[in-house]
């Protein structure tokens, strides 16, 4: 797993969870329901002062996390039959385990702007 911060776009449904993302010149759309929570941030390292009434998101921010797959391979992509070397599965629509990215992004309350924090190690079958 790799920790950094980077600006990604991401695009919310009508209910307001993440359904797409932008990131790195490619497309990518959300391929399982996302979870989030609250981490606590180290405020003190990063910030001199704590404004006046601007405590919300200082604290503490939302984290999500989210599986992604890269949007030419989503599930209206028509794969090649079971056997295909790309591991696609036998129903022709549903992507391989290793195009799955599974990503915790975190968005800024102020400014509305998501960032990716983490990149979890993608799914890989095993080879013998």
């Amino acid at each position: 797993m790799g920790m950094f911060s980077e600006s990604v776009d991401v695009v919310c449904g009508p209910d307001g969870l993440p359904a797409e993302l932008h990131w790195g010149g490619r497309k990518y759309s959300v391929c399982a329901e996302p979870v989030h929570w609250f981490e606590r941030r180290q405020w003190w390292a990063e910030e001199q002062r704590a404004p006046l009434g601007g405590g919300q998101g200082l604290v503490d921010h939302e984290i999500w996390r989210v599986q992604v797959v890269p949007a030419e391979s989503g599930p209206d992509r028509k794969a090649p039959d079971a056997g295909a070397p790309d591991g696609s599965a036998p129903d022709g629509k549903t992507p391989a385990a290793s195009d799955h990215l599974t990503l915790d992004l975190v968005r800024h309350t102020g400014s509305g702007r998501w960032r990716l924090l983490r990149i979890h190690d993608a799914l890989r079958p095993k080879t013998a």
